[in-house]
């Protein structure tokens, strides 16, 4: 059984919630949404997130996050119709990445949980730079 405490990231911060409604065809033949799916339900609300953070400019300062890893664990089925809430946390900061956890609700009730590692890139090299001081500023309390 998955526990929040698996995560070395103990300390978390919520700095987005995402409703999105669940779509006809976001399921599969078995009934239900397809895994694959929580994963892009997770990336549209980091998405939402990141351009907020950057105030709808997007990334059009030679750096962007990418993801290096990202899992999910599946709690109970999700299923049309019906509108998902996903719950964006991050956790302590690296030099240039920072963890960023999921919460997928329905219903009052926690269907899946889901992790992803974003590093902060140099869009023409490709190698990690500093996260930017508005994400480190989020989580640190001396920013």
């Amino acid at each position: 059984m998955w526990r929040r405490s698996d995560y070395v990231d103990e300390q978390r911060v919520l700095v987005h919630t995402s409703p999105q409604p669940i779509r006809w065809g976001d399921m599969d033949m078995l009934g239900h949404v397809n895994n694959a799916v929580y994963f892009r339900y997770m990336e549209q609300a980091r998405i939402e997130w990141i351009y907020a953070l950057a105030e709808g400019r997007g990334y059009d300062d030679g750096q962007r996050p990418v993801i290096v890893n990202a899992s999910c664990t599946f709690r109970e089925s999700l299923i049309y119709p019906g509108e998902v809430e996903v719950r964006m946390y991050l956790g302590d900061p690296g030099r240039s990445s920072i963890g960023s956890f999921y919460e997928l609700w329905l219903g009052g009730r926690c269907c899946a949980d889901g992790a992803a590692r974003i590093v902060w890139t140099d869009s023409t090299t490709g190698r990690a730079v500093p996260l930017p001081g508005a994400v480190r500023a989020l989580v640190s309390p001396t920013g």
